[in-house]
């Protein structure tokens, strides 16, 4: 049987997104590192399912390219946020994600008048057994230098509601991944402190409203842009007066967003706001467990997107490769 596929980004973190109403209809996980795998069409970091719901406009679900499930993804949920809202012709709209019913709207575009969305960001905890990580019978760790992992670099560990270890590094470790990379890697395999492993960003003040992440993520490994950490990332920099602004500015190795940050009483507000860029589509075989590529067509949006990487590039120019 042949289904059509939509190939999609948010910031460079690209995702194959499927509308069905059986939530059963394939073997996900398998569908999902099939698409995934590199060699097909440069592959994807997941799947985005657009479901039907009984307490919101529609349901996502992210499958990541390694089959695991993951329980929010900001980056897919302004594209998922996109294809509801036009679908449904409708400026805002209600996703159910795992967590929480979460909020997304159509936004202005942040540049050269790519599709552009806003979505919240929602749980947030810092208790340590919402991530869930144990580290010296700690409750949290916020901005606090861990000796286990780094002697320099201060780590806070976050849920939104996946879970983060963010880490605010000097320009050499921005530089070079190679700390990162080894860090992430052991957290992500068998270890004493993340049974579940973890999402391992790294934070680079720029400017008092700017800031560079880039992500390693649970399941994924590097990756363009992860939308809850750069969310969490502008989180924790807002905190600890990394960044003295509400509205953070967030330049990552696939584009850039913008993250607003409130700070209430009883907790924060956070909104991510950024690109939802629909490349292709893609028509597919699937017989069991059998797939295979049909055809494919271009939309032209990417072109169009070209105009941010050319900023990143301009922006991040004397640290980053």
């Amino acid at each position: 049987m042949e289904r059509t596929f939509l190939k999609v980004h948010g910031s460079g973190n690209t995702f194959y997104l499927y509308n069905t109403s059986d939530e059963n209809e394939f073997n996900w996980v398998e569908l999902t590192k099939w698409l995934c795998q590199k060699d097909n069409h440069n592959g994807a970091d997941g799947l985005l399912l657009v479901l039907p719901s009984k307490s919101a406009d529609a349901k996502m679900r992210v499958i990541n390219a390694d089959g695991s499930e993951a329980s929010m993804c900001g980056n897919g949920l302004r594209c998922v946020a996109r294809f509801v809202c036009e679908n449904l012709d409708k400026q805002e709209a209600i996703i159910e994600t795992m967590k929480a019913n979460l909020k997304v709207r159509k936004e202005v575009s942040l540049l050269a008048e790519i599709p552009t969305y806003a979505v919240e960001i929602s749980p947030v905890s810092f208790s340590l057994t919402s991530l869930p990580m144990e580290y010296k019978q700690q409750t949290e760790i916020q901005h606090q230098i861990i000796p286990e992992f780094s002697a320099t670099v201060p780590y806070t560990a976050v849920s939104v509601p996946n879970p983060h270890l963010i880490g605010i590094v000097e320009q050499q470790d921005i530089q070079n991944n190679a700390h990162q990379q080894e860090l992430s890697q052991h957290l992500n395999g068998e270890n004493n402190f993340f049974k579940d492993g973890v999402n391992v960003s790294y934070v680079y003040p720029m400017k008092n409203d700017t800031i560079f992440v880039r992500t390693f993520e649970r399941g994924v490994g590097f990756t363009n842009a992860c939308g809850t950490a750069m969310t969490a990332s502008a989180l924790v920099s807002r905190l600890n007066n990394i960044v003295d602004t509400d509205v953070v500015t967030v330049f990552n190795p696939g584009g850039f967003v913008k993250c607003e940050v409130k700070i209430l009483v009883d907790g924060y507000k956070l909104t991510l706001i950024g690109n939802a860029t629909v490349t292709s589509s893609y028509v597919v075989d699937i017989m069991d467990n059998e797939f295979k590529f049909v055809s494919s067509q271009q939309t032209g949006e990417q072109k169009l997107y070209e105009k941010c990487l050319e900023l990143v590039k301009k922006e991040t120019a004397s640290f980053a490769s």
